[in-house]
C-alpha cells in the first residue's frame, strides 16, 4: 500500500492506545522513536510506512472499530482478570481489532457498554466535561419513599460530594426506578441507594448516549452504524 504524510500524534491515537493528547505527553516524556530514532518534535509529520516505537513496542494504525455490547450479569469489564473471573472480552467473539471498554459496568450491573480502538472518541466520552447521556432501569428491594425520591433529586452527598441524578421516575409501586445521569463515576447510581438504606436488586444500562437496546439480545455485540458512529462524535 501507498504510504502518505501524517502527524506523529494522530498516527499513534489510531493505533488505538490513546487519544492524540496523550500522544503529545508521551511525545513529551521521550517515549516514542521513528526509525529508531526519538521523536522531539510535537507535530512531526511522518510517513505512515515508517516505523514507530511507543515504551518499545511497535504500533500500527488500525481500522476504526465500534461495537455494542448488552453486558450480561457476572462478567467483569477487564481484558484481565487475576481471580478467574468471567471479562467482558470473552463474549467478544469474532472481533478482529484489539478494543477498550468506554467506561465500565460492574459484575453485577447489565446493559449496553460500548467497546473502540478510537482513542480520540473513548477519551471524548470518558472526559468529565462531556457529560454523556446514561439511562438505567433500576429495581430496588421495596418502594421507593416518596421522602427519599425528593432527596434524591435535590441531590445526595457521597464521599463529601454533592450528586445530582438528571431525571428520576417511579416505573411502578414496587421500586422499580429509571434514572437518567450524566455523570461517570464508578458505581454511583449503587451509591445513591445503598446511602438511603436500599438493596439495588438489579441495575440495567438501557441507553448510552444515542445508543438503545433495541434489537441487541443481553450477552449479544453488534457493530455501530456510520450515523450511530457520527452522532456520538458529534456530543
Amino acid at each position: 500500500s501507498e504510504s502518505s504524510e501524517v502527524r506523529i500524534n494522530k498516527f499513534i491515537s489510531q493505533s488505538g492506545i490513546c487519544s492524540r493528547r496523550e500522544a503529545d505527553n508521551l511525545i513529551k516524556k521521550g517515549l516514542v522513536r521513528i526509525n529508531g530514532k526519538r521523536c522531539k518534535t510535537l507535530g512531526q509529520k511522518i510517513q505512515t510506512d515508517d516505523k514507530v516505537e511507543v515504551n518499545g513496542k511497535e504500533i500500527k494504525p488500525e481500522k476504526k472499530s465500534y461495537i455494542l455490547l448488552n453486558k450480561p450479569k457476572d462478567f467483569i469489564t477487564t481484558s484481565k482478570d487475576t481471580h478467574g473471573r468471567r471479562t467482558v472480552f470473552e463474549l467478544l467473539k469474532g472481533i478482529n481489532e484489539r478494543v477498550f471498554h468506554v467506561g465500565r459496568l460492574d459484575r453485577k450491573t447489565t446493559g449496553l457498554l460500548l467497546f473502540t480502538n478510537d482513542g480520540d472518541l473513548t477519551k471524548k466520552l470518558t472526559h468529565p466535561s462531556q457529560r454523556v447521556k446514561k439511562v438505567y432501569y433500576v429495581k430496588l428491594d421495596r418502594a421507593l419513599e416518596e421522602s427519599d425520591l425528593k432527596k434524591i433529586k435535590l441531590g445526595i452527598k457521597i464521599d463529601e460530594e454533592s450528586v445530582f441524578v438528571n431525571n428520576i421516575s417511579k416505573l411502578d409501586k414496587k421500586g422499580e426506578i429509571g434514572v437518567e445521569i450524566h455523570i461517570g463515576k464508578n458505581r454511583i447510581i449503587r451509591k445513591i441507594f445503598e446511602t438511603l438504606n436500599y438493596k439495588v436488586e438489579k441495575l440495567d444500562r438501557v441507553l448510552f448516549g444515542t445508543l438503545t437496546k433495541k434489537n441487541l439480545p443481553r450477552g449479544k455485540w453488534r457493530k455501530l452504524s456510520e450515523n450511530e458512529v457520527r452522532s456520538l462524535k458529534s456530543f
